[in-house]
C-alpha cells in the first residue's frame, strides 16, 4: 500500500550508501538513485549529501526519514491489528452499563457478537452514570455505556446518541395526551425513578431545582424491572429514557413524553473507552456493534 520510496529512503540511510542499499533491496542502484532524485526535485531540497564514501542525510532528509519510519511503523501496526481481528479467538471484555441498556440493547449485541467470536468472555455490571465514567477513566472498565454530557479526563467517546430522560406513563394517565411536559406538571402525581444517591449529582434533582418544583416519589429504586412493573400498574410516572421501555412503548402499553428541562432533554448516551490506551481488537469490534445498535434506536421523541 505504501510507495517503495519509504523503504528506499530508510535503507539508504541505514547503509549510508545507495549501492549497498540497492544490494539489500535486490534492485538496481540506478532505480534507487532515480527515486531519491525525483523526490528531491519534487520537494526542492536535498535529502542526502553525496560524497566519495557514500551518502549522508541532510537536515531535511532526517525530518522526512523520521516521518517515513513512523508511517511504516503505523502501517505494520495496522496490519497486525487487522490480522488479530481476522483471527480473533479469545479475550475478555469488562463492560459497565446503565441497567436500561443491559436490559434492552446489550443482549442482542452480545448474542450476535458471540456467534462470530464464541471464545470471547465478558464481565458485565450495571452501575450509575458516575460510576461507569469513573470505571472507564481508571482503566478498570474496557467499555462504558452511559450518559456522556460531562466527560472525565481520560475518557473517549467512541459514539454518542441523543437519549433524553422523559416521562413514561400509561395511555390512560391524565397527562398521557400531552405532547410535552414541564417539570412542574409532574408535581401533582407520584413518580417512579432511579436511585442515584451515590452519584455526584442527581439529574432529576438538578431538573427540579432549576424548575423550582418538588416531586412526590412513589418509589426510588435501582431495579428497572420493578420500576417498569409499577408504571404499568399505574403506581406512578416513570422518569426514564425510552431505552428500558422500548417494547412496552412499541406495543402501546406505555407512552413516552418529553420533559422540557435542559438537564433531562439534552442528555446524550455514549459508548465510552479510555483515551489513555488504544482499545484491543475485541473491544474495538464490540464498540462498533454497540454503536450501530444504539444508532438504530429512536430515543428522542
Amino acid at each position: 500500500m505504501h510507495d517503495k520510496l519509504l523503504t528506499y529512503l530508510d535503507e539508504v540511510a541505514r547503509q549510508g550508501s545507495i549501492r549497498k542499499a540497492a544490494v539489500v533491496l535486490n534492485v538496481a542502484s540506478s532505480s534507487v538513485n532515480r527515486r531519491i532524485i525525483n523526490i528531491e526535485n519534487s520537494l526542492g531540497v536535498r535529502l542526502f549529501d553525496r560524497h566519495a564514501d557514500g551518502v549522508e542525510l541532510t537536515d531535511s532528509g532526517t525530518i522526512l526519514l523520521e516521518h517515513c519510519r513512523k508511517t511504516m511503523f503505523d502501517y505494520q501496526k495496522i496490519l497486525t491489528q487487522i490480522e488479530d481481528i481476522g483471527e480473533l479467538r479469545s479475550g475478555h471484555i469488562n463492560i459497565a452499563t446503565l441497567d436500561s441498556v443491559a436490559y434492552s440493547v446489550l443482549p442482542k449485541v452480545l448474542d450476535q457478537f458471540s456467534r462470530n467470536h464464541p471464545d470471547i468472555t465478558y464481565t458485565i455490571q450495571t452501575a450509575h452514570p458516575d460510576e461507569i465514567m469513573m470505571g472507564v477513566a481508571s482503566g478498570d472498565v474496557n467499555i462504558g455505556i452511559s450518559f456522556c454530557n460531562d466527560l472525565l479526563p481520560g475518557v473517549r467517546i467512541h459514539s454518542e446518541k441523543a437519549t433524553p430522560i422523559g416521562a413514561i406513563l400509561r395511555p390512560d394517565h391524565p397527562l398521557a395526551e400531552r405532547d410535552a411536559l414541564e417539570v412542574e406538571d409532574l408535581a401533582p402525581f407520584p413518580v417512579v425513578r432511579s436511585f442515584d444517591g451515590r452519584a455526584r449529582q442527581s439529574l432529576l434533582q438538578n431538573a427540579t431545582t432549576q424548575a423550582h418544583a418538588e416531586l412526590s416519589s412513589e418509589l426510588i429504586t435501582n431495579s428497572l424491572p420493578l420500576a417498569r412493573s409499577l408504571v404499568l400498574k399505574n403506581h406512578g410516572i416513570g422518569i426514564y429514557s425510552k431505552v428500558g421501555f422500548l417494547d412496552e412503548i412499541g406495543q402501546g402499553q406505555l407512552r413516552y413524553i418529553t420533559i422540557l428541562s435542559p438537564v433531562l432533554k439534552d442528555l446524550k448516551m455514549g459508548v465510552l473507552t479510555s483515551s489513555r490506551s488504544h482499545p484491543a481488537p475485541a473491544t474495538h469490534l464490540i464498540c462498533r456493534s454497540l454503536s450501530k445498535a444504539l444508532k438504530a434506536l429512536k430515543l428522542d421523541s
